[in-house]
């Protein structure tokens, strides 16, 4: 960052709600704006938000956002003076600030070097010790040192179990691996070095004690080229999967003012020690005692800054703006007031019940729960920041976050309702979410009573020995719904009640979940827009249909209960949306459906939409129920496909580097007699 630089054009090298959020800002400020967009992008909201949209390659990211050369042709031609690189991609990526600079551009975070500090786990934590910040004890190496097999099971004995392997130039959870014992160590390392190596190009990695049953704690620090540096406060990001977030608040529970006070101390002396400018996040771990160690720090605007916005009334992004044209920051820290309590939770593209796995699809349906919030405005304490629009595809090149919905309250429980509201008001149909997972966290007694710690997901909402939750069952009255709204044709509640395709008032149909299970359904018309429809052997349940005006929503009446649906059809896919819940149907053919389930005829298909990155067996291998065959990589995510029978590769049907889809075959095995 060049202190006191003028610039009036914002190239944002970064795409979907931060890029929307980011161009809200610049142009607030007055300056001109200019997206950049891959072909999977091309009609994306941050393109259509921006004065100018430039393409910059193909959809893989290595081809396009992670292109530092992309970027600058781009602000080249565009006649950008500025970039602002949001978060992820290249955002955290020295070289990137460094050729930002040396092209003339102001570069709207920290300088090249402070990236460079922060941006290796392993230095970092050496650097923070001169500052007496206390750290996770571990085992950091030496600059540059490889991280080799024999080298780390080495330190492993010296660290102990349980203990955590991470990428050192890493972040979001990608190349960790969580080990409790010698057993596990060496798979996991391998595990995580190649992630490490795909994800951030770097296969070095560290490992650490890991601590149990605490908090994941962060502090918003803010640092002008003046000299001076403040911090906003704390934010809780305990609840998380995959050691990602899920839920971000601010402030934390289990934070005091007197913490508070130590653990921004502590951020500010370790943005100080590096000479930092800009927006920037030092992340802590604080255990039951009130003791905290530092983690990481993240060199950027980070993803959950909306909440911090809430509680101090300030504009992040506004302030990074400012700061980079070399204005001195406008309040000190004794003019720092927390407000209220605010609450934020992410909106993923992914199943929570199938192992938290990405999703792809089409956006057929987007009703969020503000009116306006497209265009950024806060409405009676609520906030959506996304960049979604209807007809756009989910894709798998990029991270599966789609949106962050917010909201503030006087107190953390006003806070947590309206959020519970703005989650039910908000529907998004033709993608499988998690927005039914973040009901049930917000509503548990657990999360409500601000005890959440990082272990919450696994000791609060899974099945004691599973690693992901249990799907929460529908009411009987949404299948019933289901199997009538598959007879229609479009979106809308027909004008005369619907009968089966001869004529008849009433048929048999299977109603698939959208997996593997279906359900034979009979409907039966009984009065005008009125049906009773038996679900496999239960008595027949009667609802009647009523249209609520909305496209795409109607009003269900069942046992003299009214209820709101928003639905979508989508070739032979129905997508409903009842309150906090979330399914998908489809009406499936008897004979189509596997006689095994979980691939226990030998049949190995693909887990998500994605890319094979690994391929361990070959026709003719003998192979194991467990044993890893294939791993997929989607959305930043790697996925290693398991064999669920003994038995003998016969046919293995996809090659590294090859794109497969959602239940593609990948591999054959012929079962044991025995487990056939």
């Amino acid at each position: 960052m060049t202190a006191g630089a003028r610039f009036s054009t914002v190239l944002i090298a970064n795409r979907g709600e931060i890029a929307c959020r980011i161009t809200r800002s610049a142009r607030g400020l007055g300056y001109r704006t200019v997206a950049v967009y891959s072909d999977a992008d091309v009609d994306a909201l941050h393109v259509r938000m921006a004065d100018v949209a430039t393409r910059i390659g193909a959809a893989p990211a290595g081809e396009s956002y992670l292109g530092v050369e992309n970027i600058l042709a781009a602000a080249r031609r565009t006649g950008a003076d500025a970039v602002h690189p949001g978060y992820g991609f290249l955002s955290e990526n020295d070289a990137f600030a460094r050729a930002c600079t040396g092209a003339g551009l102001v570069f709207i975070g920290p300088p090249a070097e402070a990236i460079r500090l922060m941006g290796n786990k392993a230095l970092a934590k050496r650097l923070i010790a001169a500052v007496d910040v206390p750290a996770i004890p571990g085992w950091h190496g030496e600059d540059d040192a490889p991280s080799d097999d024999a080298t780390l099971i080495q330190a492993a004995e010296q660290v102990g179990y349980p203990l955590l392997i991470k990428a050192a130039a890493g972040g979001g959870g990608r190349g960790m691996r969580l080990v409790s014992s010698r057993e596990g160590l060496l798979g996991s390392v391998r595990a995580a070095r190649a992630e490490a190596v795909s994800s951030f190009g770097n296969g070095q990695l560290l490992l650490e004690r890991a601590l149990q049953d605490t908090r994941h704690v962060e502090v918003q620090i803010l640092a002008d080229s003046h000299g001076n540096v403040v911090f906003l406060g704390e934010r809780d990001c305990s609840v998380q999967r995959r050691h990602q977030k899920v839920i971000e608040e601010a402030p934390s529970p289990a934070v005091d003012a007197p913490l508070r006070a130590r653990m921004g101390a502590a951020a500010v002396a370790v943005a100080q020690k590096i000479g930092y400018v800009g927006a920037g996040t030092v992340e802590f771990l604080l255990d039951q005692r009130g003791n905290f160690y530092f983690l990481e720090m993240n060199t950027r605007l980070q993803v959950e800054h909306p909440v911090t916005e809430f509680v101090t009334g300030l504009d992040l992004v506004a302030l990074q703006l400012r700061i980079a044209a070399g204005e001195r920051l406008p309040f000190a820290q004794k003019d720092v007031a927390i407000r209220g309590h605010a609450i934020e939770a992410r909106l993923y593209a992914e199943d929570a019940y199938a192992g938290f796995l990405p999703q792809v699809g089409t956006v057929h349906r987007w009703m969020p729960g503000i009116v306006g919030s497209e265009d950024g405005r806060v409405t009676d304490g609520q906030r959506i920041d996304h960049g979604l629009c209807e007809g756009q595809e989910v894709s798998p090149w990029y991270d599966p976050m789609l949106a962050k919905l917010c909201a503030w309250g006087e107190t953390r429980e006003v806070a947590r309702r309206r959020l519970g509201r703005l989650l039910a008001e908000t529907a998004l149909l033709g993608v499988t979410t998690n927005k039914t997972f973040i009901g049930s966290v917000i509503g548990h007694p657990v999360f409500a009573a601000g005890l959440a710690t990082t272990a919450f997901i696994a000791d609060h909402l899974c099945d004691p020995g599973e690693k992901v939750p249990s799907r929460p069952s529908l009411p009987a009255w949404v299948n019933a719904t289901a199997a009538v709204l598959l007879s229609f044709e479009g979106d809308e509640l027909p004008p005369v009640p619907v009968f089966s395709s001869n004529g008849q008032a009433s048929w048999t149909l299977q109603l698939g979940d959208g997996g593997d299970s279906a359900e034979r359904a009979t409907v039966r018309v009984v009065g005008h827009h009125r049906y009773a429809v038996s679900l496999g052997d239960r008595p027949p349940l009667e609802i009647a249909l009523r249209a609520s005006g909305t496209r795409g929503e109607l009003r269900v009446v069942s046992a003299e209960v009214q209820y709101r649906v928003r639905y979508a059809r989508a070739g032979q896919q129905l997508f409903v949306d009842v309150g906090g819940q979330t399914a998908t149907f489809q009406e499936v053919k008897a004979h189509a459906k596997r006689k095994e389930a979980g691939g226990r005829d030998g049949r190995v298909t693909a887990p998500m939409n994605g890319r094979i990155i690994a391929v361990q067996v070959a026709p003719g291998d003998r192979v194991a129920r467990g044993q890893v065959l294939v791993v997929v990589e989607a959305m930043k995510m790697q996925s290693p496909v398991l064999a669920e029978v003994n038995g003998q590769v016969s046919e293995v049907l996809v090659a590294v580097q090859a794109q497969v889809s959602a239940r593609q075959l990948l591999v054959a095995i012929a079962p044991d007699a025995r487990a056939a």
